[in-house]
């Protein structure tokens, strides 16, 4: 039962990824908004529309809309269609960015990362492209222009070389390999239990049993990983059943600390101001088994719950 149970995790988490930072600077006084990662997002698919669009944008009477780049990079083309998604999810990419600062100075630097699912891993040196040319554009309301001083792996290596990418330091892993580099940092209890802290570091909107979430609820986010788990096996072709994934009870929060959160972004495809709700905060959770644990790791790379593409459901767990 054992060897069955890792079999079927080895299966669930062989999807590919690909992480990437970059460290941008500002070429002249400039104010930005203060979810850089919903910007960022937005700026990406416009400068991908303004190089790759040859329909005036008008994708639904578009007759080379299952070849059109941009579709591919920006809404997700499924191996395996899940039910419950609808056309125009985007799951192939997250964008992170936690800086909150809004006024900048010339010369003054802005990090985020890019993390690549699947097959738009593929499309690196487009979307590389896309950024170079966001910053000679500028970024949001105020055309915020930059440069491209880095761009690094995991291992923190350059990737580029003036002009040219170096490609043989763009790493594809697995989801798998990044639990088990993960599962080292934690010691293993006699009893195979634990105590940890989940703390969610961008804001957690999620929907549980027909409402968003105002508190954590350990069900409500083992659904959301398993989920997530789910929809990128299905992204990559890989045939499983969410209840194969995990299908035991989840342990209990003994404490936690939450706050409320509003998110201001402009969607450039619906043409108007909203904002996004969330909760971040920190729980504590008792009697973690080593394969809960493997569960949580894996949806600390993947982002959970909604409008995962610009960075929100990001946690990071520890030992208590």
């Amino acid at each position: 039962m054992l060897e069955e149970t890792a079999v079927t995790r080895q299966k669930a988490l062989a999807v590919r990824y690909v992480k990437i930072h970059f460290t941008i600077k500002f070429v002249e006084n400039t104010v930005m908004p203060i979810n850089k990662a919903s910007a960022l997002r937005g700026g990406m698919g416009e400068m991908l529309l303004r190089m790759n669009c040859i329909r005036d944008r008008d994708c639904g009477k578009c007759d080379f809309e299952t070849e059109c780049l941009v579709c591919r990079i920006m809404y997700s083309q499924m191996d395996i269609q899940p039910k419950f998604m609808t056309a125009g999810d985007s799951v192939g990419y997250v964008l992170d960015c936690e800086n909150y600062q809004e006024e900048f100075k010339k010369g003054e630097k802005l990090d985020f990362s890019l993390l690549l699912f699947g097959k738009t891993i593929v499309y690196f040196a487009q979307i590389l492209d896309a950024f170079f040319r966001l910053g000679l554009y500028g970024i949001g309301k105020n055309h915020s222009r930059y440069h491209i001083i880095a761009v690094t792996n995991t291992k923190k290596e350059m990737m580029l070389d003036g002009n040219d990418i170096l490609m043989e330091r763009y790493r594809v892993q697995m989801l798998a390999d990044y639990v088990c580099y993960r599962m080292d940092h934690f010691k293993q209890k006699p009893n195979g239990q634990m105590s940890l802290k989940v703390r969610f570091k961008t804001p957690l909107s999620l929907k549980y049993r027909g409402r968003f979430l105002k508190e954590f609820d350990m069900d409500a986010i083992v659904a959301a990983i398993r989920r997530r788990i789910y929809i990128l096996d299905c992204f990559e072709g890989i045939s499983i059943e969410q209840e194969e994934i995990y299908s035991k009870g989840s342990p209990a929060i003994v404490w936690q600390s939450h706050r409320q959160v509003s998110v201001p972004r402009y969607s450039n495809r619906r043409n108007e101001k909203m904002r996004l709700w969330g909760i971040e905060g920190e729980c504590l959770v008792e009697n973690v088994s080593d394969e809960f644990l493997w569960l949580l790791l894996a949806g600390e790379l993947t982002h959970i719950g909604k409008n995962t593409s610009f960075g929100f459901g990001r946690y990071r767990i520890e030992e208590s």
